[in-house]
């Protein structure tokens, strides 16, 4: 099971990248969250993959000299989740659909992708936890400042 969640159903043994498979495969099933449960339910489970990504990570590197292996994408799919907050909440209070607004997701990934690729600042120092614990706050703080990035984005784009 904790190798199921942690690949995120298996999308982390997709070479190469599977860090960006993750984050790919994260944004159709945020849709179909956000489709079920709006923006709440899409912001539950955030906070579900962080809790259930990091007891997945913890047991799948139990006893293992590496502390993130590549194919644990579980913690891309909470940060991209966590990027795509903003898309959500903007498609409810918008009253149109997810997918037109597909600039703000587009730029989400990129954005989500280049924080967790670059480690600025607080992002780097959960990294380097070298825990299954930094494994996932590594990722959910890039979510954070790409989900910053998109409301910067669409304050730009439709005035703040």
């Amino acid at each position: 099971m904790s190798k199921l969640i942690a690949t995120f159903l298996y999308v982390g043994l997709l070479k190469p990248a599977p860090g960006t498979w993750g984050s790919a495969a994260a944004i159709p099933v945020a849709w179909v969250i956000f489709l079920v449960g709006g923006w709440p339910l899409l912001a539950l489970a955030c906070v579900a993959a962080f809790l259930k990504g990091w007891w997945a990570t913890a047991e799948y590197t139990a006893g293992t000299d590496n502390h993130d292996p590549s194919e644990v994408v579980v913690d891309e799919v909470a940060g991209q989740w966590i990027a795509l907050l903003p898309i959500a909440v903007g498609a409810t209070h918008a009253g149109v659909s997810f997918w037109a607004l597909w600039p703000g997701i587009l730029t989400a990934f990129i954005a989500f992708r280049l924080f967790d690729i670059w480690k600025p600042g607080p992002i780097g120092w959960a990294d380097r936890r070298n825990d299954p614990l930094g494994v996932m706050l590594d990722d959910v703080i890039a979510g954070v400042f790409a989900a910053i990035t998109v409301m910067i984005g669409a304050g730009l784009s439709h005035g703040f």
